[in-house]
């Protein structure tokens, strides 16, 4: 008996085995893995490039690849790139080269120089969306493009966070709709967040009739929410892209005399955290919305918001 047990589980080990390492991919989002692997080709096909080693690759490659990346990517770009090689030396059993200390200052010196304050989309705001969505008309397009902004904005909701909603994660009540956003940037292990998102006090503004118009115009009983539509008015089966999402912006910001180039998916989100703070709601409403975990990251939108709270040039008699 004893025999049949330990055979058993020596048969099982195998698939014990895949299940480990199924555990160990899904310790990092898809997303990321996606990162990881593209850096890893990048710094790879620079060392193919320079006739250099890659793995393992020495400290003084690593400044210099830095230092050459610093001509064209931004400090964050190269900090990325940094962590997806380090990844990928201790994951083949190396020590990762890029926590030397030659690499830390030469960084440091990439930082410095080039700064690293971040590159922000402006945010598409209340007035922004009153003024276009009497605009958006009857077709498959725009009908689909009003919901996605005015949705995307009263949930305050990330691009790839409306890419992912389906069918099942809306539950239409009488104050509105709840949403289940089943995972996002900061909640990877999908604890899941609801949001509601109320009946506005316009029909033209209010993202639950707009939510409704699309669903029933296209259709959609399930599967994803928002889809790409074709130049003959088909509707796809598969949902938008989260870069989709970030493309109907910037195609709605041309109608808003707005450079598209300055907007993105993120716009959304920004412009309601902004008109919040404008509005002097409470940091903590603002966060039960937007999912913030830190009131430091949320803030960074309150300078936007204040900027003309206090007019300093009327003040001194100017």
């Amino acid at each position: 008996m004893k025999m049949e047990s330990t055979l058993a589980r020596a048969e099982s080990l195998p698939a014990m085995l895949d299940q480990a390492e199924d555990y160990m991919r899904a310790a990092v989002s898809a997303n990321t893995e996606k990162a990881y692997r593209t850096d890893w080709r990048h710094f790879v096909a620079w060392c193919e490039f320079h006739d250099v080693d890659s793995l393992p690759a020495t400290p003084a490659m690593i400044a210099v690849y830095i230092t050459d990346q610093a001509k064209e990517s931004k400090p964050s770009t190269i900090s990325r790139r940094l962590s997806s090689i380090s990844v990928a030396h201790r994951a083949a059993g190396h020590q990762s080269p890029t926590r030397s200390e030659l690499v830390r200052k030469t960084l440091k010196g990439i930082r410095r120089t080039l700064g690293v304050a971040p590159t922000r989309k402006a945010p598409v705001r209340a007035d922004h969306l009153r003024e276009i969505a009497p605009k958006l008309g009857d077709t498959l397009q725009e009908v689909r493009d009003k919901a996605i902004l005015l949705v995307g904005y009263a949930g305050a909701f990330r691009r790839s966070e409306l890419a992912a909603l389906t069918v099942d994660d809306l539950t239409f009540v009488a104050e509105g709709v709840r949403v289940l956003v089943r995972r996002s940037k900061t909640d990877q292990e999908g604890e899941g967040q609801v949001k509601g998102i109320g009946h506005g006090m316009n029909a033209v503004t209010c993202p639950v009739k707009a939510l409704q118009a699309w669903m029933e115009v296209a259709r959609i009983t399930s599967g994803p929410v928002f889809r790409a539509i074709s130049r003959h008015g088909h509707i796809s089966d598969t949902g938008l892209s989260d870069r989709g999402i970030a493309l109907v912006v910037k195609r709605i910001a041309k109608k808003l005399g707005v450079d598209p180039a300055a907007v993105g998916g993120h716009s959304l989100r920004a412009g309601f955290v902004t008109d919040q703070y404008a509005r002097g709601t409470a940091e903590g409403v603002i966060m039960q919305q937007t999912g913030h975990k830190s009131r430091a990251v949320l803030a960074q939108y309150r300078r936007e918001a204040d900027a003309f709270a206090f007019n300093f040039t009327a003040a001194a008699g100017l």
